[in-house]
């Protein structure tokens, strides 16, 4: 950059220099506006001191290429070298200086022979040191700008987080690459064993598997008994202590009265298959209690199922009985962690499940025959759901005519639990599993 052998004033309005005012007593005021086409005259000033020498400085200047862009065209770029260092300033970005926009710069240029000020537009570029870590900085920041938010969130959580969420995230991680090493190593098993195995193999012994699905629902069933109540023993339904303590909740069911049976069915407060078989409570005092024990807790699975999630013991409604509560918990739900605390759930494994063992107590109680269809109607499952399972059990299934009101009927199926078995359910076992689960 060429500098002229001429005064030159900063700013437009500032005191003349004494110099100035030594050679003459006044100038002409003359405006050129911009010295070249497009682009103002440059004033620079330095971050991190003063120019000692600026003779040694080589300056260059860089401008957007884009004319057709109004924001983009006046954009320029300014550099300076010196033996030590190099600088750069530039009017656009978070480095330019703002007075840029909020006011204007003029520099002026004396003729002291004809005494005339010649008053040109100006810029400012406010020159930064430019080290060599900065182009690392904008590799950095490349990098930075390609990671996800989870990434960015775990710098921030190594820089800056506390010893909690650095064990934290530390964790994670381990969780991670332990995922993913068990992951290759499943597969790679899954690898050996088809290979050593074979895939037609394989698939007949997943079908034998299909075959025990059952047993992990359905209760324990002895197949050799001599007699239908042996099939399904009770005492594989109710332990003595369990047993025992249905003795106080059930004490409203032995001691109901035709009018209460009444309200009940009128209020609907218990489902169609307990309200017959209270009509039906047998006088003798021993058979009447066994038998309000067995509905009260026959009663309390068919509300107990129609739930999803039980989020604590209080759910299950007053008056229940600890052993009873614990044993609902225990063996007809499956343990959750959700939003920070353990829950109870439900799931279609353990409805199918209680669906069973409803059945076993119905049968307990109606002498090992029940109307299928009140008790799927109760359980508000489709009748192929319950014939499947009702035939997973072994039960014999049978079709009568039942005769409601205004002289109308109504197919209904039984369920009978008789010796002998019929054979185990054969069917597509796949598609059994499915609806069963």
């Amino acid at each position: 950059m060429r500098v002229a052998d001429t005064a030159l004033t900063p700013v437009l309005g500032a005191p003349r220099g004494e110099m100035a005012a030594e050679v003459l007593s006044s100038a002409k005021w003359l405006y050129c506006g911009e010295p070249d086409e497009s682009q103002r005259a440059v004033l620079v000033q330095f971050s991190n001191g003063k120019l000692q020498k600026p003779g040694n400085m080589r300056f260059t200047l860089y401008k957007n290429h884009d004319s057709t862009n109004p924001r983009k065209r006046s954009q320029r770029i300014l550099a300076a070298e010196t033996d030590r260092l190099s600088y750069v300033g530039n009017n656009f970005g978070t480095g330019a200086l703002k007075c840029n926009t909020l006011c204007r710069h003029f520099v002026g240029v004396l003729n002291k022979t004809s005494g005339q000020m010649e008053v040109y537009d100006a810029e400012l570029f406010n020159m930064k040191p430019l080290f060599s870590d900065e182009s690392v900085e904008n590799e950095l920041t490349l990098e930075n700008e390609t990671k996800t938010f989870r990434d960015k969130m775990d710098s921030c959580i190594e820089a800056f987080g506390t010893t909690k969420q650095k064990r934290a995230l530390n964790s994670r991680r381990m969780n991670t690459v332990g995922s993913e090493s068990l992951n290759r190593a499943v597969a790679k098993a899954a690898e050996n064993i088809i290979d050593k195995k074979g895939v037609t193999a394989l698939v007949n012994d997943a079908k034998r598997d299909d075959m025990q699905d059952d047993s992990l629902y359905l209760p324990a069933c002895h197949a050799d008994a001599a007699k239908p109540e042996d099939v399904y023993k009770f005492e594989d339904l109710l332990s003595p202590a369990e047993y025992e303590a249905l003795q106080s909740p059930s004490e409203a069911f032995r001691n109901v009265t035709s009018e209460e049976i009444l309200k009940m069915m009128e209020e609907n407060s218990h489902c169609s298959f307990v309200i017959e078989a209270l009509k039906s409570l047998p006088l003798n005092k021993e058979n009447r209690d066994h038998q309000a024990r067995c509905i009260w807790f026959l009663d309390m699975l068919i509300k107990f199922r129609a739930q999803k999630v039980i989020k604590r013991k209080s759910a299950l409604g007053p008056g229940i009985p600890h052993v009873i509560s614990n044993k609902l918990l225990k063996h007809f739900t499956c343990l959750t962690y959700n939003n920070g605390s353990l829950r109870n759930l439900i799931s279609n494994s353990m409805r199918a499940k209680i669906t069973a063992y409803v059945i076993i107590l119905a049968l307990h109680i109606n002498d090992f025959q029940i109307d299928l269809t009140t008790l799927q109607r109760d359980l508000k499952l489709s009748e192929r759901r319950m014939i499947e399972i009702a035939k997973a059990m072994r039960l014999k299934i049978s079709k009568k005519k039942v005769s409601l009101a205004a002289g109308k009927e109504e197919e209904h199926r039984l369920a009978t639990l008789s010796i002998p078995l019929p054979p185990a359910q054969t069917s597509d076992h796949q598609s059994k599993r499915r609806r069963l689960i």
